[in-house]
């Protein structure tokens, strides 16, 4: 990304950096960030949860009224069952983008750029080269 590319934008409203502040307070919590890692691509129970990360399932379920207070999961009734759900597709790519920048930390290659292509535009990625197809 160049500096050009931002000359354009707005500050933010003191209001809106408020919200984003409160998504990123939600992600500041080891069990909050497991919950919403194992909903990116399911809906699942508190049970089902609690299984999941490893905790009691009062525990998650205050973790889950939390996120749901931030509007970052929903919920679906089936009969005496609540499943819950990441809220729309910005918290899954959110989730998904901070787990892929967290496992560029680690030595090697991501588990997201495993396959042969992606390590291939990994590499031409961080060499700053332009990939041929």
């Amino acid at each position: 990304m160049n500096a050009d590319s931002q000359e354009g934008r707005s500050p933010l409203a003191e209001g809106q950096v408020g919200l984003v502040v409160e998504v990123f307070r939600m992600l500041a919590d080891a069990t909050r960030v497991q919950v919403l890692w194992a909903l990116v691509d399911r809906e699942l129970s508190v049970n089902d949860l609690a299984g999941h990360v490893g905790k009691p399932a009062p525990s998650v379920s205050q973790h889950l009224a939390k996120l749901r207070m931030a509007r970052l999961v929903g919920t679906r009734r089936s009969g005496t069952t609540i499943y819950y759900s990441l809220e729309n597709e910005h918290v899954r790519q959110l989730v998904v983008d901070a787990v892929h920048n967290a496992e560029h930390a680690g030595p090697g290659v991501p588990p997201h750029h495993r396959g042969e292509a992606a390590v291939r535009e990994l590499r031409a990625h961080r060499t700053g080269n332009k990939l041929l197809k």
